[in-house]
C-alpha cells in the first residue's frame, strides 16, 4: 500500500471514499464541516436523529453525498473527546478502512480530525493499513483488498512514512502468525529472516542451527523440539542504531510454531489455533523491522527461539531433568509449559550477548487469558522502574496491558525436590505469574519485564477494527519503548 498527504479540499478530491470523524458530543472538524455544508446539513441531521452516535468504532457510510466528488463519504465515531487517544485513532481508522476493504478501492482519503497529533495521525495511517488487511492468505475469494494509495490529510511526508512502516511491521507479524504451520515452522521462519535481512537494513542476523543450539547449551530449547523433526532454531537479529558503547536492549521472543502440548497433549479444541503459539516471535520480528527501517538510533538486538512441540518417541518426557544454558537443572512435569522452557535458554543468550535490559514476549499462559481476558496482556517483572517505562508505552499506544504481582512467596511454588526448579506451579492458581518467576531464573538480575500476551495475539473472531486471526498487537508498544529508550 502507498501512502501520501494530500492538502485538497475534501469536497473536490476525486476519489473512490472519503473517510471524516465524528466525536459523540457532535462535534465537527472543518472537513466534516465543509462535507456538512456542501451536503445541506447531512451529517447534523443524521446525527441529531441518531442515525450517527459518534460511538468510537462506528462506521456510517453515505453514498452519492451531493457537493462531495468522493463516491462516498465514510464517517467514523471518535467517542468522548475526554477519552481520544492514539489507540482511539488507531482503531477508528482501521475501522474505516476495514468496512472499504469489503471490495477493491484504489484511492481512499482520510480527513478524520484536522486538528490530530502527528503521533495521532502516525496512529490512524497504522490502524488504516491494518484495518484493510485480513488472515485470508489461502482464499481464492479475498474478504480483504488493501486500499491502493491511503491520503492522509493534514501529515507531512515524515508522519506518512513513519505510519506506513509501523503499519507495514505491524501487518508482517501478523502474516506470519497467520500462516499454517505446514509453511511456518523453525527452519522456515529462520529462512524468512534472512531473506528480509536485505530490506531491513539489519546490521547482523545469526541463526544457530541444532549443532550451534548443542554448542551453546540450550539444553532446554532442544528438549522441547526433539519430538519434532523438524530442526529447532535461535535467530538473532541486531540493529546498532546507537554509539557501540551505548546500552543494548534485548527483545525476546517465544517461536513454538505449532503447540500440540507434547506427551501432555491438547485436546483438539485446544490445538486449533496452536500456530499462534510463534507470535512473541513474530512480535520481536514485526519490532526490528519497524526500529531498523525508523532507523532509531540506539541498540537492540532480537531474539527468537523456534520450535515444534510434537510427540514422537524422542518426545521429552514427564520427569526428565533438563539442563538450561545458565546450568540450572529443570524437572519436567507438563510438556505443555514448553515456552517458559525455550525462553529460558534465550533469555540466557540475551544475558551472555550483553543485554543492558530486556522485555519478553510470549502467548505463555491460558492463566492469563483467565485472569485478565483476551484483550489485556500481562505485565510482570523484577523492576518496577523498567516495567512503568513499559506500562507507559503501551498506554501511549493504546495497548491494554495491566501488571500483575511478582510476590516472593510465588517462588516458592516452582521449587522441585529433584531439581533446581520445576516447569510448572501448585495447581491452577497464579499459572501466569509461576510462569513468569521460572523465566526470572535465567535473566541474571538484570532489569526484565515479561508481556504474557496469550490473550491480545490472536483474535478468535473479526473485531471492529480487525480481521479475526494474529493482530500485532505489541509491536507498536516495543517499537515506542525503542524510540524513548535511553539506557
Amino acid at each position: 500500500m502507498n501512502v501520501t498527504h494530500t492538502d485538497a479540499p475534501i469536497t473536490e478530491i476525486d476519489v473512490d471514499a472519503v473517510v471524516v470523524g465524528l466525536h459523540c458530543d457532535g462535534r465537527l472538524s472543518p472537513s466534516a464541516t465543509a462535507v456538512d455544508e456542501a451536503a445541506g446539513g447531512l451529517m447534523t441531521r443524521l446525527f441529531e436523529r441518531n442515525e450517527i452516535t459518534g460511538k468510537a468504532g462506528e462506521v456510517t457510510p453515505l453514498l452519492a453525498v451531493g457537493g462531495v466528488r468522493a463516491a462516498q463519504v465514510v464517517v467514523v465515531g471518535l467517542g468522548a473527546a475526554g477519552d481520544f487517544d492514539n489507540g482511539v485513532a488507531f482503531r477508528a481508522a482501521a475501522a474505516a478502512a476495514r468496512r472499504l476493504a469489503a471490495k477493491e478501492r484504489q484511492q481512499v482519503a482520510f480527513y478524520v480530525d484536522d486538528d490530530w497529533s502527528a503521533r495521532q495521525s502516525e496512529s490512524g495511517i497504522c490502524g488504516a493499513m491494518v484495518g484493510c488487511v485480513g488472515q485470508d492468505l489461502y482464499r481464492a475469494e479475498k474478504n480483504r483488498h488493501p486500499i491502493g494509495e491511503i491520503l492522509w490529510a493534514g501529515a507531512d511526508d515524515a508522519t506518512t512514512t513513519s505510519g506506513r512502516i509501523i503499519g507495514e511491521s505491524v501487518n508482517l507479524t501478523r502474516r506470519w502468525v497467520n500462516e499454517p504451520p505446514e509453511k511456518m515452522y523453525p527452519e522456515s521462519f529462520a529462512e524468512r529472516v534472512v531473506e528480509l535481512a536485505g530490506t531491513c537494513q539489519f546490521d547482523e542476523v545469526v541463526v544457530w542451527d541444532e549443532k550451534r543450539l548443542e554448542e551453546e547449551r540450550c539444553g532446554a530449547l532442544l528438549a522441547v523440539g526433539r519430538g519434532s523433526v523438524r530442526p529447532s532454531r535461535l535467530v538473532m537479529i541486531r540493529h546498532m542504531g546507537g554509539a557501540q558503547d551505548d546500552p543494548l536492549l534485548a527483545l525476546v521472543g517465544k517461536g513454538v510454531t505449532f503447540d500440540s502440548g507434547g506427551l501432555s497433549i491438547k485436546p483438539s479444541d485446544g490445538m486449533k489455533t496452536m500456530k499462534l503459539d510463534m507470535s512473541g516471535a513474530a512480535t520481536v520480528l514485526g519490532a526490528m523491522h519497524a526500529i531498523s527501517r525508523l532507523k532509531i538510533p540506539i541498540n537492540v538486538i532480537g531474539l527468537m527461539g523456534l520450535v515444534e512441540n510434537l510427540l514422537s518417541g524422542d518426545s521429552y518426557k514427564l520427569g526428565d531433568v533438563l539442563t538450561a544454558r545458565n546450568g540450572k537443572t529443570i524437572e519436567v512435569l507438563n510438556t505443555d509449559a514448553e515456552g517458559r522452557l525455550v525462553l529460558a535458554d534465550v533469555l540466557c543468550v540475551a544475558v551472555d550477548q550483553g543485554a543492558d535490559k530486556i522485555i519478553d514476549l510470549a502467548t505463555l499462559t491460558g492463566a492469563c487469558v483467565v485472569a485478565l481476558g483476551e484483550d489485556v496482556a500481562g505485565l510482570m517483572t523484577n523492576d518496577q522502574d523498567w516495567c512503568d517505562v513499559v506500562s507507559s508505552a503501551a498506554a501511549d499506544c493504546g495497548e491494554r496491558a495491566w501488571q500483575l504481582p511478582m510476590f516472593a512467596e510465588y517462588s516458592q511454588q516452582i521449587k522441585s525436590p529433584v531439581a533446581d526448579i520445576k516447569n510448572i506451579g501448585e495447581g491452577r492458581w497464579g499459572g501466569a505469574i509461576t510462569a513468569a518467576k521460572f523465566l526470572e531464573e535465567f535473566v541474571d538480575g538484570k532489569p526484565w519485564t515479561h508481556i504474557d500476551i496469550a490473550g491480545p495475539a490472536f483474535a478468535e473472531k473479526d473485531k471492529p477494527h480487525c480481521d479475526g486471526g494474529g493482530t500485532g498487537a505489541f509491536v507498536r508498544t516495543l517499537v515506542e519503548v525503542a524510540r524513548g529508550w535511553d539506557g
